[in-house]
C-alpha cells in the first residue's frame, strides 16, 4: 500500500505541475503580462500546498499524533458515530495555506472507511462534523480506537482517501488529503489526556495531541 501512496502523491504532483506549466505558457504566448504574474502565484501556491517533506515521527508510547498541519479548533466530548461509542473530540482546522495531506495519527489496522457526501460550507462551523461533505477512517490500535475524519469545506470540493478495510497505517504515513482548506476530527477514547489547547497551532505527524493509556 505504501507504494500505492507515493505513487498517488508523485502523479498528483505531476499532473498539477503540468496543468500550472500549460497556464503560464498560455499567458506568456498572450503578451499578457498581469496574466503571467498572477500565474506565478498560483503555482508557487500550488507546489506550497503539495509539498511533502518528510517529517519527524514522534515515538513516544501512546502518542497520538496531528494527521493535519493546522489550528485546533475544538477539544470536546461527543459521539463517535462512526465507531458507535463516546469518545474525546479533537479538531483541526485547515487553512487554504496549509499542506493537503492527512497523515496517520497511530499505529493500526483500518476497521472501517465510510464516506458522506453533504454540504460545502465553513468547515471551521461546529457542524461540519455531521452536515458536511466526510469521509471517516477508523483504526484500531493496540486495542484501542482512534476515528480521523476528513471533512471538506468551504472551497474544498474533493477529499481523496487510498486506503482501505484491513490496511495497515503506520503513524506518521500519508493517507490521503482535501484540497483546498478543510477540517479533520479526531474521536479518542474518552480517558485519552490532551497535549494540546484550542487556537494552538499543530503540524502533522510531528505534534502529539493526546496521550493514550495502555488497553
Amino acid at each position: 500500500m505504501m507504494s500505492c501512496l507515493h505513487l498517488f502523491a508523485r502523479t498528483h504532483r505531476l499532473l498539477s505541475a503540468g496543468l500550472v506549466l500549460i497556464l503560464l505558457a498560455l499567458a506568456f504566448l498572450a503578451g499578457e503580462a498581469w496574466g503571467l504574474m498572477a500565474l506565478a502565484v498560483v503555482a508557487a501556491l500550488v507546489l506550497t500546498l503539495l509539498r511533502d517533506t518528510p517529517r519527524s515521527v514522534p515515538t513516544q508510547a501512546g502518542a497520538v499524533l496531528s494527521p493535519a498541519d493546522g489550528r485546533v479548533v475544538r477539544i470536546e466530548k461527543a459521539r463517535d458515530p462512526y465507531a458507535n461509542r463516546e469518545a474525546l473530540r479533537i479538531s483541526v482546522f485547515m487553512n487554504l495555506f496549509d499542506t493537503h495531506a492527512n497523515r496517520a495519527s497511530v499505529d493500526g489496522v483500518i476497521r472501517a472507511v465510510q464516506y458522506f457526501p453533504g454540504a460545502t460550507i465553513s468547515a471551521d462551523l461546529n457542524t461540519a462534523s455531521t452536515r458536511h461533505e466526510r469521509n471517516a477512517v477508523v483504526i484500531e490500535s493496540n486495542g484501542q480506537l482512534v476515528t480521523l475524519v476528513q471533512v471538506a469545506g468551504l472551497i474544498a470540493r474533493r477529499i481523496l482517501c487510498h486506503v482501505k478495510p484491513g490496511d495497515t497505517l503506520t503513524r506518521g504515513q500519508r493517507y490521503g488529503l482535501i484540497r483546498f482548506g478543510s477540517r479533520v476530527d479526531i474521536y479518542l477514547p474518552p480517558h485519552a489526556v490532551p497535549k494540546v489547547a484550542p487556537g494552538e497551532r499543530v503540524s502533522a505527524t510531528t505534534t502529539i495531541l493526546a496521550t493514550l493509556a495502555s488497553a
